[in-house]
């Protein structure tokens, strides 16, 4: 097939998904091999979403001929979605309730331009049976399921009935629609805990619940409340036992008009932080042929109790202690996780439900589905690994992602100089390989993560790195409390040991970093006067230096650990210019004084160098920015991340030593007892009155950030 890219993805071919992206795997296509829709009822979507889903569907629609049309917020205003479209209109300010919620303006603006249909992608209006019902009104095409199946499935406690009567497995628990606190209390009791919390409507572990005895069901119940309806707008609950050694295994289904249902294989979420999924592979590990067949064919059943079409995703839990598998929930719309399934199957899901919206069969029955290969996605997020994944807002100062290629998929909605918003979810990034088996895409995952930059913001780049590399993980160990039960090698604690193995990383890489700013510096300088006086191009290569001494530069360098959340260190540097051309870099701290280390530096172009160290050679690329009154540092090298921070005042000559002044502001520092909250966010509760005693590590307050409470 053709490929139609916008000029802006021809531009940044890194976030550009090829057209040969599907392998050529033996495929029956819809009705035609050509790029255009034989039905054109539809020539021009509008995508009612933002960020990387909405640039994901534009490119399937461009690829088909299609028009395009993007919406955004206040907060959006110059995004890459918006950017990425044919058309894009102004849909309100950056809260979601005022904007990409904003159900009857969305239609508004789907008429406006002429868009015969509404993409809703995943998330905000994706599972709303209300939607999809205001554009059947409007004479509009949603492509997505009938209303009448997201309104059967969207609620959680009708789908358990249903599922019943359909004969799927279920979880023992209460599914009923009252909801008194006394009543789900005494239902809770009657389960016998632990149970589980989980909101009807919605997805993306919002508002679910652990409750490990009733005296916590409470103010379990009122939290869980609070954040279905913030998220959701719904505040109903269902109470379930709790499964202690689940795994999390979902099936993508699709369905078409004419009544035809098939499933596209699993895939296993069951790796999971905050509830909220953030390694997916597919297909599931260590399965039979026959459970994988058994799974399939329930989550057919599921589909076809509902008379559901398009796309769709029937989510298990799985009891690793019995191999029994219970449904879960089904997932009225394209997943998150969607590229494993296409990596492995070798079709456009995007594609498919442009198709099947306007009207067209499935191209393929179930006998000739294929599965070929093994897939990963990795979630790449904007959050705080060692303060409990808390969310993080901020600017991207650099971000370069992995290339793509056949085998290696980037989902992304944003690049250099996009804000990383509090209104929206944090992820920045979907990270998808491909490899025949799982161990080669398991290497590639790790070597895609290892190379994929971002600056500005702090990631779980490093802990994805960790995960994916973790003996368990490898051997498709997996379920959903993966992280917790192995959190002693995951979250790394702050042991003497394991600090002291970080530090010595960081020194190595305060080394290179000054070194190559060292080798920057002179090669501007030289560019500056080149074809001038030659003394003057002699003079300013170096910084003032003494008759009979080799030119030195001294360095401070405040690095905190990625790992741990022991606080910054700071490390001193002096860098000796040599007169080969070299460095000797000399790294001093109040533990240890090493003795330096000759480093050559050969620059690459930009901001990417070789470096010899001790004879021993490396690839190094810097991302440099300034941000609060600091330049900031970061060094990517062997797999190894570092971030460092330096005043203005901190790089000088030696003799200018003397006058050397502590590097770093303390201003921002509070009064002692001060509480400070870690992100910035909406307080949805006081939990304390003022002049209250509190002890040390208790709550004061709910706040919510990023669609999750903290």
């Amino acid at each position: 097939m053709a490929s139609v890219a916008s000029p802006l993805l021809r531009r940044n071919p890194k976030i550009w998904l090829p057209s040969n992206y599907l392998f050529s795997f033996n495929q029956k296509l819809f009705l035609s091999a050509t790029p255009e829709i034989q039905r054109r009822s539809i020539d021009k979507i509008l995508i009612a979403n933002r960020g990387e889903i909405a640039c994901r569907v534009m490119r399937t629609a461009k690829r088909l001929g299609m028009r395009t049309v993007a919406i955004f917020s206040d907060a959006d205003k110059g995004s890459l979605h918006a950017k990425s479209a044919d058309e894009a209109l102004h849909i309100g300010p950056p809260a979601a309730r005022l904007s990409y919620l904003n159900a009857s303006a969305i239609i508004q603006a789907a008429i406006k331009t002429g868009a015969q249909a509404i993409h809703p992608g995943y998330g905000f209006l994706s599972e709303s049976a209300e939607f999809a019902e205001l554009c059947e009104n409007a004479g509009l095409i949603f492509i997505g399921p009938p209303a009448s199946a997201i309104r059967d499935m969207g609620d959680k406690s009708a789908s358990k009935r249903i599922m019943g009567a359909a004969g799927v497995p279920l979880v023992p628990g209460y599914h009923g629609d009252q909801q008194e606190v006394d009543l789900l209390k005494a239902e809770a009791d009657k389960i016998g805990y632990p149970v589980m919390i989980k909101p009807t409507h919605g997805g993306g572990g919002k508002g679910m619940r652990i409750v490990q005895s009733e005296d916590e069901f409470i103010e379990s119940l009122l939290g869980a409340q609070r954040e279905a309806a913030a998220s959701f707008g719904v505040n109903t609950v269902l109470v379930e036992k709790y499964i202690s050694r689940p795994r999390h295994i979902e099936v993508q289904v699709f369905g078409d008009k004419l009544g035809s249902v098939i499933h596209l294989n699993e895939r296993d979420c069951s790796v999971q932080r905050r509830h909220q999924k953030i390694i997916e592979e597919a297909p599931a590990p260590n399965i039979t042929d026959k459970f994988r067949s058994e799974l399939g064919e329930a989550a057919v059943s599921a589909a076809k109790a509902v008379n559901y079409y398009n796309a769709g995703t029937v989510e298990f839990i799985v009891d690793t202690l019995t191999d029994q598998f219970y449904f879960m929930e089904m997932n009225t719309r394209l997943q998150v996780e969607h590229p494993v399934t296409e990596m492995i199957v070798g079709q456009d899901l995007v594609e498919w439900q442009i198709r099947v919206a306007n009207g067209e069969p499935l191209p393929l029955i179930q006998s000739e589905v294929p599965l070929n290969g093994h897939a990963f996605e990795a979630r790449i997020y904007a959050e705080n690994v060692p303060k409990g994944f808390l969310p993080a807002a901020g600017f991207l100062h650099h971000y370069n992602p992995f290339p793509c290629s056949p085998t290696v998929r980037v989902e992304t909605g944003v690049e250099v100089g996009d804000s990383v918003s509090v209104h929206y979810d944090p992820m920045i990034a979907k990270l998808v390989v491909w490899g025949q088996t799982r161990n080669a895409a398991l290497v590639k995952l790790r070597d895609c993560l290892s190379d994929f930059q971002v600056a500005g913001v702090p990631t779980n780049i490093n802990f994805l790195q960790r995960l994916s590399s973790h003996e368990a993980f490898e051997k498709g160990q997996v379920e959903t409390h993966f992280i917790e039960h192995f959190k002693g090698d995951l979250l790394l604690d702050a042991s003497a040991l394991v600090e002291e193995e970080a530090y010595q990383a960081a020194k190595l890489g305060a080394t290179l970093v000054a070194a190559c700013i060292c080798k920057m510096e002179q090669i501007k300088s030289k560019e500056a006067y080149d074809g001038k006086d030659k003394l003057l191009h002699l003079w300013y290569a170096y910084p003032p230096f003494r008759v009979n001494h080799s030119p030195r530069r001294a360095m401070e360098l405040e690095w905190q650990s990625e790992i741990t959340d022991l606080g910054p260190k700071h490390l001193k540097l002096v860098v000796t210019y040599e007169t080969d051309g070299n460095y000797c870099v000399k790294t001093e701290d109040s533990d240890n004084k090493s003795p330096g280390v000759k480093v050559s530096v050969l620059h690459l172009g930009h901001l990417d160098f070789r470096v010899s160290l001790d004879g021993l050679s490396t690839s190094v690329s810097l991302a440099l920015y300034s941000k609060d009154g600091s330049k900031h540092m970061h060094i990517w090298h062997n797999q190894q991340h570092h971030h460092f921070m330096q005043s203005v005042r901190s790089v000088q000559s030696i003799e200018e030593g003397s006058q050397h002044k502590q590097s770093f502001d303390k201003s921002h520092t509070v009064p002692q007892g001060t509480v400070v909250a870690p992100m910035a966010g909406l307080v949805v509760k006081v939990l304390v009155s003022d002049g209250s005693r509190v002890e040390h590590g208790q709550p004061v307050l709910v706040m919510e950030a990023m669609k999750m409470e903290a």
